[in-house]
């Protein structure tokens, strides 16, 4: 098994072709994705700038109103902040600026938190409103400065400044999103039904351990267990349980990655490191088989890391090699 962590003079040729896979992905698939992206949220922008009269009345009662326009206030700042930036600035908690702003990229909303509620929850909206008109781009929207009224013109082209900034500040998470997807629908293709595969679909409340040869599903969660017996969700890309699985066997569990570039992967090796500490624990003396999808920038070193610390990988320009943990 794992003849792609068993065969180190094969690494480069790998580490090139997926390089040059991803580049020329994201070579079709970003630049329109960008364009699609500002497009869209122009219109919301120049939405939050006349709600929030040119950035002169960022109120608590408007964030109530409206706590999506929230990111976009942030890319009115100079210089335009990080969500827990804003948080640290206005004294709220992180997790309270995240619920009100939502998850664009994943279509969740946003909304007012649940607590605190009433005079503190007004107190957190205000501090909030107080950071961004403090902050506000003076240089960018000079009225601010001479306290004078702009003319249309002049807010059309702050607010295209503003949604650039926006764009970019959301497009990574779409990409990363975008290149998931297309991991998934690889994996999907080849385990088809013609192939003898059911998809188990997302919500279907059927646990991984419950699944039957041929079964296979996306970010389903494993009942992992911790040091002292607690036992908490660890979400996985993808489970697969082989079709000739017998009764007692473990799915195959599945890790997507991707990296866009050479400088943070190593970084990122904590996530699958945590997951095979939690899959060893809670499978102890079961035989089970974690293979991270990889698809980009993952060099020689992390390839050597992963290697040592026995996972095994599969990637996605040669995504037939997962038939081999499929038998």
């Amino acid at each position: 098994m794992g003849r792609n962590t068993e065969n180190p003079s094969t690494w480069p040729a790998d580490i090139a072709q997926s390089v040059a896979a991803y580049n020329a992905w994201y070579e079709d698939f970003a630049p329109s994705a960008f364009r699609r992206t500002r497009e869209s949220v122009t219109p919301e922008v120049a939405d939050a700038l006349e709600r929030t009269a040119n950035l002169t009345d960022v109120t608590a009662g408007l964030l109530r109103r409206h706590p999506s326009v929230t990111p976009i206030l942030r890319m009115a700042t100079a210089p335009p902040i990080a969500r827990d930036r804003l948080a640290g600035l206005a004294g709220v908690p992180p997790g309270y600026v995240g619920t009100l702003e939502g998850d664009r990229t994943n279509g969740i909303p946003g909304r007012i938190p649940r607590k605190p509620t009433g005079a503190v929850a007004d107190q957190y909206l205000e501090r909030i409103g107080a950071v961004i008109e403090r902050l506000a781009d003076k240089d960018l929207c000079p009225w601010l400065k001479t306290q004078t009224t702009p003319s249309d013109a002049d807010v059309m082209g702050v607010a295209g400044i503003i949604a650039d900034r926006y764009t970019a500040s959301i497009a990574d998470p779409l990409i990363r999103n975008e290149q998931e997807r297309r991991q998934f629908r690889a994996v999907r293709a080849m385990l088809s039904p013609e192939a003898g595969y059911t998809e188990l679909p997302s919500g279907s409340g059927i646990r991984y351990d419950q699944f039957r040869p041929g079964n296979f599903g996306f970010h389903i969660n494993v009942f992992a267990e911790l040091e002292g017996g607690r036992q908490v969700k660890m979400p996985m890309d993808a489970v697969i349980m082989p079709l000739g699985a017998q009764k007692g066997d473990l799915p195959l569990f599945i890790e997507a990655k991707s990296a866009g570039d050479f400088t943070n992967v190593n970084k990122r090796r904590k996530e699958e490191v945590t997951k095979m500490t939690q899959l060893r624990r809670t499978f102890a003396g079961r035989s089970f088989t974690f293979v991270l999808l990889l698809a980009g920038y993952f060099d020689q070193g992390y390839l050597s890391y992963s290697a040592t610390d026995d996972f095994q990988w599969v990637w996605q320009h040669r995504l037939a090699d997962l038939q081999e943990f499929l038998h």
